[in-house]
């Protein structure tokens, strides 16, 4: 194709043969398709190949790109309770940033600003959108271009998670693998909702709740107890854990293994036997690759709706609380505790039997070797009330210097 095309002198550089060998330049519309798509139209022998070229690239970036479900502006507004200015039936085949959304894509523009890390685009970018459906707050409407189909709320940012999760929402599947292993004695509440991969394991004693999805490749060990709506993706290790409603258990995740627990006797290591569980609440997401040991002799526990990044590791007999977010790379020694609502950052490491309250946060890379009060906000290492670490690193600046 590359060949035909620069023989016609349809190319303006030989660079873009890469358009053709790379996908991810394909699908990333980059600056340099942009342009050279505008010299297509501009050339004076634009013709059918091109023409075929261009339709290439739609099918690749349709291929390489996530599957949207096709939906209609109508139904989001009536399905989020979001006020519709504009074409009903405009279709959206998919969500794209604002400066970047072409013909048929929805797009949000929003002034709130919830944290540092939210950002305010220009005026200038809502006004020159191509984006079809625009969610947008009241008093911006007016900006946007004339034409586009508006859906009008206080919380652009809010509802966009939402639109999202109905845009891409993944198709349902069902039925058990002839591949998958499932012992006898396994107990499934609702068998014809479930859904089991090729090659995953199920021993017997594991009871399966309804809408669970078992990725290929997982174990599922005896006793396990998997609750509804729970998904456990390809290579996930479970033993001896009891896992809440609406879970995640992402790729290679271990969870009820025995953990690091020792005693020396006579200079010699000695292991502990481990006949605890991990009991994970409701809408927990456990991070690829992360492991959660199970208790010596109490339970590892972790709280409703608590989210852990990848690559984390949760010692035996660990308490976390509700709602809290561990980043990635968190190590947490056995027997802390760790209130509601905690916040810790990537690579904070927590030492044995420390207390954490809750809606306490710890940035990222800090040791926490001392409990930490309600409320508070440490950091450093060893880590401490976060003004502290500040006027301790200020002076060591400047004397530094001298």
């Amino acid at each position: 194709m590359y060949v035909l095309l620069k023989e016609r002198g349809l190319f303006p550089n030989p660079a873009l043969k890469n358009l053709f060998k790379n996908r991810h330049i394909i699908y990333s519309d980059s600056q340099e398709i942009k342009q050279n798509l505008k010299y297509y139209k501009n050339v004076a022998n634009y013709n059918f190949l091109t023409i075929i070229s261009l339709a290439m690239i739609r099918i690749l970036r349709s291929l390489f790109g996530p599957a949207a479900n096709k939906t209609t502006a109508g139904a989001l507004a009536a399905k989020f309770g979001l006020e519709l200015r504009g074409d009903a039936n405009a279709p959206v085949r998919g969500v794209a940033p604002i400066a970047d959304a072409r013909g048929g894509q929805l797009a949000f523009y929003s002034t709130e600003q919830n944290s540092n890390a939210f950002k305010i685009l220009p005026i200038s970018v809502l006004e020159n959108t191509r984006a079809t459906v625009i969610l947008v707050q009241p008093e911006m409407a007016a900006h946007a271009p004339v034409g586009a189909t508006l859906l009008i709320t206080d919380s652009p940012r809010g509802n966009i998670v939402k639109i999202l999760g109905e845009i891409y929402r993944e198709k349902p599947r069902f039925g058990i693998s002839k591949n998958a292993h499932i012992d006898r004695g396994v107990y499934f509440r609702k068998k014809r909702s479930v859904y089991v991969g090729q090659f995953a394991t199920i021993e017997r004693g594991a009871t399966i709740e309804p809408d669970v999805k078992i990725y290929p490749g997982a174990f599922i060990g005896r006793g396990v107890v998997l609750g509804r709506g729970t998904v456990v993706h390809s290579g996930a290790h479970i033993e001896n854990a009891t896992i809440g409603a609406n879970s995640v258990i992402n790729a290679n995740a271990v969870i009820g293994k025995d953990g690091f627990g020792y005693t020396r006797q006579n200079g010699k290591n000695i292991f502990i036997p481990h006949v605890g569980r991990v009991v994970l609440g409701e809408r927990v997401s456990v991070g690829a690759n992360t492991c959660i040991d199970r208790g010596a002799m109490t339970d590892t526990r972790v709280g409703d709706g608590t989210k852990i990044d990848n690559l984390c590791q949760i010692a035996h007999g660990v308490v976390i609380g509700c709602e809290c977010f561990l980043a990635s790379g968190v190590g947490i020694a056995g027997g802390v505790t760790v209130g509601d609502r905690a916040l810790l950052g990537g690579h904070v490491g927590v030492a044995n039997g420390v207390k954490i309250g809750n809606d306490v946060s710890v940035g990222a890379n800090s040791g926490v070797f001392r409990n930490i009060p309600d409320g508070e906000s440490h950091m450093g290492y060893p880590a401490g009330p976060g003004t502290e670490f500040m006027r301790h690193y200020a002076w060591l600046r400047r004397n530094a210097k001298k």
